[in-house]
């Protein structure tokens, strides 16, 4: 079994067994946590948007999420943008939609020219929010920055990274809540089965025995 299946196996096993907050939801960080025990993420509050007209994680339902709290004049923030830049390149087309939201650790950050000089300057194509009342923040009950929180596709939280690293194991999280379904297809019946193999009936026939290739 290769070593990235081996993690996310031992992952979800971990996360049947992770403690829960008091509505039920799990909360331990660096798990991949059990749909049936993650929680709803909060609203975003309403802040200013950079390279997006403004979202809201109700929209995002049937995308996966991954929540950046970060500031640009945060050390450990600025070291976590390649990885999240990498990702946004590698996984937006397959519906994944990072979400950096700026809480400002000094006044200078508050300023929204200077977020754009900064936006620009790390060359940020996803979507960024200002958070300058700290509500995001809180709402999340974030304590340090950087704080990653990945969604699956029904919004709920499943996966929570603080400082610096942990970016492969990241990505795993994100390609397994891709390949989930969410509510809404299940219902109708579309779930992933994966990929189809199509091959030309020589190319069966030396692949099976002759009984297998009857059936």
């Amino acid at each position: 079994m290769p070593q990235e299946r081996i993690i996310l196996a031992a992952a979800v096993a971990a996360a049947r067994a992770a403690p829960a907050n008091t509505d039920g939801a799990a909360t331990t960080p660096d798990v991949l946590i059990a749909p049936e025990q993650a929680k709803t993420a909060p609203a975003l509050a309403p802040g200013a948007w950079l390279n997006s007209e403004p979202l809201t994680l109700q929209k995002l339902r049937g995308k996966v999420v991954l929540v950046d709290f970060w500031t640009y004049g945060c050390y450990n923030c600025v070291n976590t943008l390649p990885s999240l830049k990498r990702l946004d390149a590698k996984c937006r087309a397959s519906g994944l939609t990072i979400v950096g939201v700026e809480t400002p650790e000094s006044e200078s950050e508050k300023e929204i020219t200077n977020l754009r000089r900064a936006v620009a300057r790390h060359e940020i194509k996803y979507p960024v929010v200002t958070d300058y009342k700290s509500r995001s923040w809180e709402a999340f009950g974030v304590a340090a920055w950087p704080t990653v929180f990945i969604l699956d596709k029904a919004g709920r939280i499943r996966y929570t990274h603080v400082g610096e690293g942990s970016y492969d194991a990241q990505e795993q999280v994100i390609k397994t809540l891709l390949l989930e379904e969410s509510p809404a297809a299940q219902a109708s019946g579309k779930v992933y089965q994966g990929e189809k193999i199509v091959k030309t009936d020589e190319e069966w026939r030396q692949l099976l025995t002759p009984e297998q290739y009857r059936v």
